[in-house]
């Protein structure tokens, strides 16, 4: 490693030891929405356009096209999510704020260097997904839940990774992608009666879990103005949150859903670049988060292997950008992105907990290039409000009656790169 990055690299890994523990996000579904601060400045765009050294999170390939560097940067994510339950047999119609904590940090740290000519390693260090509702008032309280209510998930993820240029217009990377997540759920001990586990549903503080699995793609440049790219993501079997086995499906599992998407950036002049991408992500994969909540109208208890859950259908998400060199040392992007709806509306009273319902996000960026060839980005989104009504969400059994959820987001990043 090149002696200069020492001091930056010792620099990364204590603001990673600070903030690890203390991000959360919801954009696409629980994904985030972007894995860098460039990436997110133009609407969460990287399979196809490379551009810093977290290029592994979204396409491994990357990592031998955007040269020696260290990228350090963090997100300041602030959401304003609600629920309103309605027609209620048991208690009137009421409002629940869950913002009882506001304010999260998403870190971000990314290291890249090539090896000869043809080949480079790299390594990332982000945040994949994440969820936080804290109910100062708990929404579950007219069915016998006590105190505050919420739910906290946080997944941190490392990805070595390693590239091959095949040729000087096609490459190939693999990355592995190391899983650390917590979870705490509060406030809904009632449905403890419903568990084949009970005493493993709620207030048992924070657990965590692990896991491993492997993402591959590609980059081929078509031309001197395109570029294709292409990842896919395995599903990541996680160790199981055993604190809350009798809350999740299969016993407190909480797998990564498998995930893939392909990309295209075409540079439509010497400044300026259009780019989009397509991406899926398979939830329905992941029973804790799939299954809906109907069995356990049908006597099967939360725990168990087919045990209910979230309900969130599979989402796509879709990303256009554009990005435009004004100088040769600023450079403005932006973007906007629309992602299919997770959560059913049927499925809204237990999403109460999860209401990541956000389908479009739009951003701005920019990257101010200092004398000696560092780099400077930043960027700000906004995730539009989306509110979605139930419809048969709250069972008879329950009093009957709907549960809205509401959710918007504001993001704003910063990020500094040394190049060596």
């Amino acid at each position: 490693m090149n002696v200069h990055a020492t001091v930056p690299l010792r620099l990364s890994a204590g603001i990673v030891a600070l903030l690890a523990p203390a991000f959360a996000s919801a954009t696409n579904g629980y994904f985030t929405h972007g894995n860098s601060v460039k990436s997110n400045g133009i609407a969460g765009i990287g399979i196809a356009l490379p551009q810093d050294g977290l290029a592994a999170a979204a396409n491994p390939a990357g990592t031998a096209l955007v040269g020696n560097r260290l990228d350090v940067g963090a997100t300041w994510f602030v959401p304003r999510r609600s629920a309103d339950i309605v027609g209620n047999a048991i208690a009137p119609d009421a409002h629940y704020d869950g913002n009882g904590r506001r304010n999260f940090v998403l870190p971000e740290v990314g290291y890249t260097h090539a090896v000869g000519e043809r080949s480079a390693w790299g390594i990332a260090l982000y945040g994949n997904g994440g969820m936080n509702t804290d109910y100062g008032q708990n929404p579950y309280a007219r069915f016998g839940g006590t105190g505050r209510a919420g739910v906290n998930l946080e997944q941190l993820f490392l990805t070595p990774s390693f590239a091959l240029k095949l040729n000087p217009h096609h490459a190939i990377g693999i990355g592995v992608n190391l899983l650390y997540q917590r979870f705490e759920a509060k406030g809904i001990g009632f449905f403890d009666g419903f568990s084949q586990t009970p005493g493993k549903v709620s207030n048992r503080g924070t657990d965590t879990s692990t896991g491993a699995g492997v993402r591959v793609g590609w980059n081929g440049q078509f031309g001197d103005s395109i570029t294709v790219g292409a990842t896919w993501s395995s599903k990541i079997s996680a160790s199981a949150f055993d604190r809350y086995k009798g809350l999740f499906a299969d016993q407190g599992s909480f797998d990564v859903p498998e995930n893939y998407g392909i990309g295209i950036a075409v540079r439509a002049s010497g400044r300026a670049t259009l780019a989009a991408e397509v991406q899926r992500i398979n939830y329905s994969d992941v029973r804790a988060v799939g299954q809906p909540l109907a069995p356990l109208l049908q006597g099967e208890p939360l725990g168990a292997p087919n045990g209910p859950g979230f309900g969130w259908k599979d989402v796509t998400v879709y990303k256009l950008g554009v990005q435009y060199m004004l100088t040769p040392q600023l450079t403005v992007r932006g973007g906007f992105s629309h992602a299919g709806q997770p959560v059913p509306e049927a499925q809204t009273f237990f999403n109460i907990l999860a209401p990541a319902v956000v389908e479009n996000h739009v951003t701005l960026g920019a990257t101010w290039t200092t004398r000696d060839g560092n780099e400077f980005s930043a960027y700000l989104a906004r995730a539009l409000s989306r509110q979605v009504h139930g419809r048969g969400a709250i069972p008879a059994s329950f009093g009957g009656g709907e549960a809205d959820l509401k959710l918007a987001e504001n993001l704003l990043g910063v990020a500094y790169a040394w190049k060596f």
